[in-house]
């Protein structure tokens, strides 16, 4: 007897091929068989009218945390999300000795955006090899998960407090090389790094990773190269306008003999010369025989900043040492007119790259208020304000910050969501050199809602007509798992994992965003209900049915060389940067 038919189905298997009337028979965790099944099963899922497709798998997400307190992973797994990859940007939580814990777990709070109170009282902090950090996940998750190790966590363990504000001596980066290379042995996915400017930590201060050289940099890509199923993913800081970096990343692939992945990419029809340049990063690599690949993002994201938190705001010039002050001592500070004219002038200078476009002040919609007196101000543009009050729009959007504790959330201003940008993702995310993603699922929990990318990519697609829903399925499913080599996941396939997400073509989105108080320490996050997901299942059981967590938690934590096969690029074996 079969454990679950799904039967009647519209099935897409992920390949690209024309979806098909057919039963889905699974036994034993797998997928026996595909077709017109007529042999009983202890379940059966009616999917008459709905598609049946493989899940959808997200390879950039920061639910290292998480995992702790939410075996769901959620809202990612009711947005039909089977397997998710951590560790991304450097920032894993493991290895860990005792005394780094507290650095990282604020550094996360800062550069992440995620409750320090959560953090605290949701993790417990007792681990110290990556492989112990594995095994306290195990059993514990609905979905599969793997996890890279962040540059950040082995510069912290390695070198303690000189990781931030000094290079590393020849013994401390042989030390980081022998502690990745033990890590990943243990199950680590891969290596991830990052030097965006966005990355600071509690103090202010960029986190670790942004402090190596570049020779430690490569050097630790290089320390993957021999070992089997893993990868790279990176975060470089100028948007890849500068050949240093494609450099850098070109290397990083050629030490490790593997792909590399950075974040973001996000095109627009309006500057469209810039989505052509950073995929050419892509040509650059491939010239070289390296593989460099653009991680790009279904739509755009709504995102919301604010002057307490300071992420993205400290990354513009003559911000940074405002954010390392205390929020009483910023609020003093950012009185000051001659600091307020330095602030708006590097934000809108050239040294400023592509954040330029946010000083855009006056197109900043007001989101969310700390204090009641505020709420009236609810839904409006500082613009609208400041033509009111005869102020600039930079000293009215500052002024009502200090009123609300610098607490107030904004929403910049974003281009039009116009057709030709629909048209100029599609052919983004159908492009050798990118890979659609970048939901960040896990962090920036009151600031974006990309974690939605997979019910979003749907949506969007259905609504602008871009591409046939076999090759939007492909890019969430069988693209992703092959470019990290996730073993027999991916695809419906006889044989393979029984990972399964079945959805009405017609409907599926994502809803409306919300906040939701419902993290460790009484935390809040932003949060959208999955629309149109009816089934999900993974290794062959039902973990979501109608939007509800059926309570089983039947994910594998995955292990680098078990759970994934190695990828090369087409330099191979002979090449190798120095």
């Amino acid at each position: 007897m079969l454990d679950l038919l799904i039967r009647g189905g519209t099935v897409i298997d992920g390949t690209g091929s024309e979806p098909r009337l057919a039963d889905v028979a699974i036994k034993d965790g797998r997928i026996l068989s595909i077709g017109d099944v007529e042999e009983a099963a202890t379940e059966t899922i009616d999917a008459s009218g709905q598609i049946v497709a493989p899940g959808f798998v997200d390879i950039h997400t920061h639910y290292d945390a998480q995992a702790f307190w939410d075996g769901t992973l959620s809202p990612s797994s009711f947005h039909g999300v089977t397997t998710v990859v951590g560790g991304n940007c450097g920032f894993s939580i493991a290895p860990l000795v005792p005394e780094a814990g507290d650095y990282m777990m604020r550094m996360l709070a800062r550069v992440e955006g995620m409750p320090l109170e959560s953090l605290q009282q949701g993790v417990p902090w007792d681990w110290t090899s990556f492989g112990s950090y594995l095994d306290k996940l195990e059993g514990r998750l609905a979905v599969n998960a793997g996890f890279l190790v962040g540059h950040s966590a082995l510069r912290r363990v390695v070198m303690g407090e000189r990781a931030v504000g000094n290079e590393a001596t020849d013994e401390e980066l042989q030390q980081m090389v022998e502690l990745l290379q033990q890590s990943v042995r243990e199950g680590g996915m891969g290596f991830s790094s990052s030097i965006a400017a966005t990355h600071n930590d509690e103090a202010g201060e960029p986190v670790p990773s942004r402090h190596a050289s570049r020779e430690e940099i490569v050097a630790l890509a290089r320390a993957i190269r021999d070992l089997p199923g893993t990868t790279l993913e990176f975060i470089p800081g100028t948007g890849l306008w500068q050949e240093d970096e494609k450099a850098l990343m070109t290397d990083m692939s050629l030490a490790a003999n593997r792909p590399i992945n950075w974040n973001v990419l996000a095109p627009t029809a309006a500057n469209a010369e810039y989505t052509h340049h950073q995929l050419g990063a892509g040509d650059y690599a491939a010239e070289r025989g390296a593989t460099v690949i653009a991680l790009t993002v279904p739509t755009t994201p709504s995102v919301r900043i604010n002057l307490h938190a300071g992420f993205v705001f400290d990354a513009l010039p003559n911000w940074a040492p405002i954010f390392r002050l205390s929020p009483e001592e910023r609020i003093i500070r950012l009185k000051d007119p001659e600091l307020r004219r330095q602030l708006d002038e590097g934000a809108n200078s050239e040294a400023a790259g592509l954040l330029r476009g946010l000083a855009r002040w006056a197109t900043f919609k007001i989101d969310q208020v700390h204090k009641p007196e505020n709420e009236g101000v609810l839904g409006r543009t500082i613009g609208e304000l400041a033509e009111e009050s005869g102020k600039t729009p930079f000293d009215t959007m500052l002024d009502l910050a200090i009123s609300d504790d610098l607490k107030t959330s904004f929403l910049p201003g974003s281009p039009p969501e116009d057709q030709a940008t629909w048209e100029l993702r599609a052919k983004t995310w159908q492009d050798g050199r990118a890979v659609v993603g970048a939901s960040d699922a896990g962090a920036h929990l009151d600031m974006i809602d990309t974690f939605a990318f997979s019910t979003n990519l749907l949506s969007n697609n259905r609504e602008h007509e871009l591409l046939p829903i076999e090759e939007a399925v492909r890019q969430l499913t069988d693209v992703p798992a092959r470019l990290y080599g996730i073993r027999e996941r991916g695809r419906l396939q006889e044989g393979w994992h029984a990972d399964v997400v079945v959805f009405d073509p017609e409907h599926v989105a994502s809803g409306p965003v919300h906040t939701r108080d419902d993290l460790p320490g009484g935390a809040c996050r932003l949060y959208a209900n999955a629309e149109g997901i009816a089934h999900v299942v993974v290794n062959g059981t039902e973990i979501i049915r109608d939007g509800a967590h059926t309570g089983a938690l039947p994910g594998t934590i995955f292990r680098s060389g078990r759970d994934t096969d190695t990828v090369e690029v087409p330099g191979g074996r002979g090449a190798g940067a120095n």
